[in-house]
This record gives structure tokens, sequence and C-alpha cells, in this order.
């Protein structure tokens, strides 16, 4: 079972960023990194983008207990902001939408990337001791590059090679695949995609298989394959609710959630449902609590028959430690943790406000949340021993 080792909330200083731009539903604007020979997590550095620039935000991590409320509701700990500032990476035209970050191999830096709800990214390199851009990897624009209505981005580097990136467009319905500056292919959705991930195969060090979400539908596109436009496989989930996250277990099963707040685990070597956790999110949204503006509820098909009675879920990440667990993220600013094949609920956190960013560190059970407010949270979590 696992356990929450501390929970810490800090506030990003309002003279930097007094106001954050709201951004789309997706909640994928922050990313994480932490020494991995810190056990105790004594700091961690938050990247987060808001209109178009991205910052930095160094956060200490002092051992403290973990104290929880009602329902297994960790109550957050005080938390300083070190050092936050503004990055060196480029900014852009648009508001940005996503922002990544991976390894460079065996060299000491961080590829950071983002990508504007035009579709133009720009990835930089940085050094982990730094806060200046040691250069400019590389920046491109969308192909179809036209004036005209910007929508939610995302973004997602291969694990091999890291200069392989593929950027989803929304209105577009496109996934644009890049290496570095070439622009490699072009995938044709069916629905506005709205999440993606490279996985890692399991019969080499390449990586060439992405799973994209888009409208109802959990797709599989092989890189290597021209037949079908490079998909592999569709699989339908709740006609009319869409689907708005997926995360790829190391084990490899694929989990997806969304408007039915519903969390599904499939086993793609055999394209079933191992296990399907419904109602998941508790908390109910209502219209006066739901900050999305009308422009974005009529294009993601948010409609009003759903009347708002639950909670859409909206990033989920399985657990590096156990993955017989997973965390989901939701806009009723809850974020819990699960055990899928059980459907039980072990633990949770609130934010203060909206969720503008959540991510978690890809070999670590580290957390991290960003509202709208300003306020950080951090979740350090491992397994419990006892």
């Amino acid at each position: 079972m696992l356990e929450a080792k501390s929970l810490r909330k800090a506030t990003v200083p309002s003279s930097l960023l007094p106001y954050p731009s709201p951004g789309s539903i997706q909640p994928t604007r922050l990313a994480l990194t932490v020494d991995d020979d810190d056990s105790s997590l004594s700091s961690c550095c938050a990247y987060f983008a808001s209109g178009s620039r991205v910052y930095k935000a160094q956060i200490s991590g002092a051992e403290s207990l973990v104290h929880k409320g009602k329902d297994s509701l960790l109550i957050p700990a005080h938390a300083e902001v070190i050092e936050a500032s503004v990055t060196a990476h480029c900014p852009h035209r648009s508001e940005i939408q996503s922002i990544a970050l991976t390894e460079m191999g065996s060299n000491d830096s961080l590829i950071l990337g983002s990508v504007d709800s035009c579709g133009h990214l720009i990835v930089s390199e940085f050094d982990t001791d730094s806060k200046d851009v040691q250069k400019l990897t590389f920046a491109v624009s969308p192909q179809d590059c036209v004036i005209g209505e910007g929508s939610w981005a995302g973004l997602s580097f291969c694990p091999s090679p890291w200069s392989m990136v593929a950027v989803a467009r929304s209105f577009p319905k496109c996934i644009d695949i890049y290496d570095q500056e070439i622009h490699v292919r072009n995938l044709r959705t069916l629905y506005y995609p709205s999440s993606l991930t490279f996985v890692r195969s399991h019969y080499g060090n390449e990586s060439s298989i992405l799973f994209v979400t888009e409208g109802c539908q959990l797709t599989m596109w092989d890189l290597r394959v021209k037949e079908n436009g490079g998909c592999l496989k569709r699989i339908c989930g709740s006609p009319g609710d869409i689907l708005y996250a997926t995360s790829f277990s190391p084990t490899g099963n694929i989990a997806v959630g969304g408007a039915d707040r519903t969390v599904t685990i499939y086993d793609p070597r055999r394209w079933s449902a191992m296990s399907r956790w419904t109602n998941c999110s508790k908390y109910e949204v209502s219209l006066a609590n739901a900050h999305f503006s009308w422009h974005t509820l009529f294009h993601h098909k948010i409609h009003l028959r759903h009347g708002f009675s639950g909670c859409i879920i909206t990033d989920l990440a399985f657990s590096s430690v156990n993955p017989d667990y997973i965390y989901i993220q939701g806009v009723d600013y809850e974020v819990f943790c699960g055990e899928w094949g059980k459907c039980t609920k072990i633990f949770s956190f609130r934010g203060d406000s909206n969720w503008l960013g959540f991510s978690k560190c890809p070999n670590r059970d580290v957390l991290g949340g960003w509202c709208d407010s300003g306020s950080i949270f951090i979740a350090d979590i491992a397994a419990n021993i006892s």
C-alpha cells in the first residue's frame, strides 16, 4: 500500500505572476523535476506556463508530518518558495497550452518543450544547476500555419530518441510528429484530440507507439505503419462522453478517464478492459463553480444534458512505486490515489482553487498541482513498509 510522506503548499509571489492565464480544461501547464538522489525531497523545482511565458519556482521541502482530515484528506503544510523567476525559454506569440520535461541522455541537462494554442512548438535545453538556457534546441511552426482560432494543444516527448516529439492540436484534428526541426509525419484524428503519450516498446529501445484520446475514443498509432494512416486500433468508450486523460503503466497497461467520471484500465495485448472504476470522482460540479467559458463548453461538447452532475477527470498517472495504484485529478480541486483493481480510494488532497497544472515525476511518486490562486501543492508518496 502507498502512503503520503509529506504534502506541502507554497505560493508563487504575486509580484512575479499576479493573474495566471486561464488555459484549457486539461491541466497540462506544469512540469516537475527533483533530484533522484534526494530521498527526503529537500527541494523541488516546478516549471509552469502562463500566457506566453514559462516560469520556474524552487520550493523548499523540509520533512514534515502528514496530517489527515475526514475521509483520509491530507492537510498541507506550509512551504517556502526559495526562488521564483521567468525562465529564459523563448516566449510564444499565443497562450501556452502545454509544457513537458525530459532528460537529454547522459548529459546533465533538461529538455523543456512548450506548445501554444496555435501549435507552435519551442524546445530548449536547460542545465539542471542553472536557470539560463544552454541553447535553443529547436522551434517549429505547424505546416498549415494560418491565422485562425486557437485551441488546446499538447505535446509528448518520445522516450527514445528524445528529439522526436508529438504535438496534438485540438481544432485542426491532427497530430504532427517532429524530429527536431524536421516534420516527419502528420496523423489525422476523427475527433478533437485531448491527450497523448508515447510508450516505450518492450521489444527494443526505440519507441514508435503513440496513444491518443480523441472524443470518446482511445486510439493507438504506430509511426512505422502507413496503412490506415498509421492507426492500429480504436476503442470506443461511453458514447458522448469525452476522454481527457491517458496514462501508460510500467507493466504495459493503459488508463483513460474523462467526462463520465470513470477510469478504465486496458490491456493492450488483448484490447480488453481489465478494470472499470465508475464514479470515482464523487464531488459534483455545478454551473456556479465551473469556471469554463461557454466557448470551451461548446467546442468540447460538454452538454447541459450532463448537468455537470459529475466531476470531469482531466489527468491520470500510474504510480511508479506500485503500478496497481493510480493518481486521479479532476476539476473539483481534488487529487486522489486509489487501487484501481479494487476500486478503492487510499488518500486525497485538494487544491484551493481550479487546477491549472498537474504533473508527476517520471520515475518517482512526487505529484504537483498548480492552482489559479498561485498555490503549488507538492506531495511525496512512498510505499508503506509496515
